[in-house]
């Protein structure tokens, strides 16, 4: 399922209370933990995340690590009394994988529940929250993209000539593979958005409209190959 842009998968339940999913692992007794992608899309590229030194049977609520972003600080809690049985350590070197897979890799911890029915009973499946969701996403004003933009370049009311050339000046200090969020009112950008992917070789993996405004998630690449020559 996706809510304006934001994928909720249908395979696991949720506590939006504390913006967080459990997911169990089959025959086993444990299930995984993780954040939402509308939390980590609205706190932005995580700059850190540290793991609590907490051990043994843990309350529902508690907090097992924070995660720390440029404009967010915020706890990952448990949605049931649960014991750790992992911490998911590619996290505290990368703490990015949790905004650019939040369901996936970005796994926070491994748990064995108290009680095996408490999720059953405590959370809540994609379908009984997804207005809930929607809700939430407008509130924030949290966008969800197929890579998390590490800088936002808003160019409105200028040509997109000056739009391409503020890109340009930016991809320039960027690492390869980092993405960028640009937006702007040019009613041609579509167009010259298609012409400057290819005369120079960067990705543009996204576009999105939202009244008279344009959004494109740009991804520079390491070696980038223009498929056209500029003229």
């Amino acid at each position: 399922m996706e809510i304006d842009g934001c994928p909720l998968p249908e395979d696991r339940r949720y506590d939006l209370e504390h913006d967080v999913w459990w997911q169990d692992d089959p025959g086993s007794g444990t299930a995984r933990v993780g954040v939402t992608a509308t939390l980590a899309s609205f706190a932005g590229p995580f700059r850190s995340l540290a793991f609590r030194p907490v051990e043994g049977t843990l309350a529902a609520g508690r907090s097992v690590a924070t995660v720390e972003s440029v404009r967010y600080v915020g706890a990952v809690r448990l949605p049931v009394e649960a014991t750790i049985v992992e911490r998911n350590a590619e996290l505290v070197r990368h703490p990015r994988v949790v905004n650019d897979d939040p369901y996936g890799s970005g796994w926070v911890v491994r748990v064995r529940p108290v009680r095996p029915d408490d999720a059953v009973r405590l959370l809540r499946e994609a379908h009984e929250i997804a207005e809930l969701v929607r809700s939430r996403i407008r509130s924030r004003y949290a966008r969800c993209w197929p890579a998390t933009p590490e800088v936002e370049v808003i160019e409105v009311g200028v040509e997109c000539s000056a739009v391409l050339a503020r890109l340009n000046e930016e991809i320039v200090h960027r690492e390869g593979g980092d993405a960028l969020l640009l937006v702007t009112d040019d009613p041609t950008s579509p167009i010259e958005m298609v012409r400057w992917s290819d005369q120079t070789g960067h990705a543009v993996l996204a576009h999105r409209t939202e009244g008279s405004l344009h959004q494109f998630l740009v991804r520079k690449e390491a070696h980038p190959v223009p498929r056209r020559p500029r003229g």
